[in-house]
């Protein structure tokens, strides 16, 4: 099974009201009333073309693309401390 890579996107913008048209563009996660913000995800590959839309629209101030698929997640030196790996054997 292939996942399909995506990507978010925070749009801030100037009233709640718009969150119909910002909704059409991508898959609307979360909406923030007071800091007037949403979040929204889309696929990677259409991530360029859709920021450019959604800049053009009257009431977006600005997008921001999420930067997590850039950060490297696999850590180098992790070693697992002695007293949780004891307690985890345990079930505690």
């Amino acid at each position: 099974m292939n996942r399909t890579k995506r990507q978010g996107l925070i749009v801030y913008f100037q009233h709640m009201k718009n969150i119909r048209q910002i909704k059409k563009h991508g898959h609307l996660i979360h909406a923030s009333k007071r800091m007037k913000y949403a979040l929204l995800y889309v696929n990677q590959e259409d991530i360029d073309y859709k920021m450019e839309k959604l800049e053009r629209l009257p009431f977006v101030s600005h997008v921001v693309p999420s930067y997590k698929p850039d950060i490297r997640t696999d850590y180098e030196n992790a070693k697992p401390d002695k007293a949780k790996q004891y307690d985890y054997k345990m079930g505690i």
